[in-house]
């Protein structure tokens, strides 16, 4: 090797010690990425995965409209009715078909009531909106309950109670007509909730609450088909 080599490999050494020495400080001053910020879905919804400025803005979420607890207080009482419903497909029904539904409606639904519930709490409101939840009747005279209504506002859709009678005294084919009948009357009258919902002003603004009654809106009228398909096929 000449003489005049050596200072060559001694020049490209030192620039590859300095290059080196450059990407290791580049790489310890090098930010580490941000962490990934995931919003859980309401029953029936995918998570979402949500910017920091998102994530930030919904740490101060807007207090819920009148119309909004409404809604939810009156949801838990319809799809406590439909619950109410599938557990007589228990001992009246043959019919697997309308079983299965039943069991996917039943396990849907008190899965939902049990997030409503959640959210309502979480936000300082009852869960009930009977006017006498959490009113102490001790010592309480008959004359001061005069003028004060008792009745509960009924949910658009719900069954009467002369319905109810009718289905949990029926059985065979005669139960599957009126529970098919009877829980596409329901299903509609949560559809129209939901419309109710997002038709009043500054109502759904929450996103879990919007979600929620998205799915609720998609997910039963769907079951509204099946329900129709079935009647027709078991005419």
């Amino acid at each position: 090797m000449s003489y005049q080599t050596f200072p060559t490999l001694r020049f490209v050494a030192v620039v590859a010690v300095c290059a080196t020495a450059a990407w290791s400080q580049q790489a310890a001053q090098a930010p580490s990425p941000a962490p990934t910020i995931v919003q859980p879905g309401a029953p029936g919804t995918g998570n979402k995965t949500l910017s920091k400025e998102a994530a930030k803005a919904s740490e101060a979420p807007k207090t819920p409209s009148k119309a909004d607890v409404d809604f939810m207080q009156g949801m838990i009482m319809h799809h406590n009715q439909a619950v109410e419903m599938t557990e007589l497909l228990k001992t009246r029904t043959q019919d697997p078909a309308i079983m299965e539904l039943g069991k996917k409606i039943d396990v849907s639904q008190t899965d939902e009531m049990r997030w409503m519930k959640q959210w309502l709490t979480d936000r300082g409101f009852h869960i009930s909106a009977d006017p006498m939840a959490g009113m102490d009747m001790k010592g309480m005279d008959m004359k001061d309950m005069k003028g004060m209504d008792m009745s509960m506002p009924m949910m658009p859709g719900m069954l009467t109670a002369a319905q109810m009678d009718a289905l949990r005294k029926s059985t065979g084919p005669v139960f599957d007509h009126l529970f098919l009948t009877g829980m596409i009357q329901h299903h509609s009258g949560a559809l129209q909730m939901v419309k109710d919902l997002f038709a009043s002003p500054g109502a759904g603004q929450d996103p879990q609450l919007f979600d929620f009654a998205s799915d609720v809106d998609n997910t039963q009228q769907a079951e509204i088909d099946i329900m129709r398909h079935m009647l027709k096929e078991r005419q």
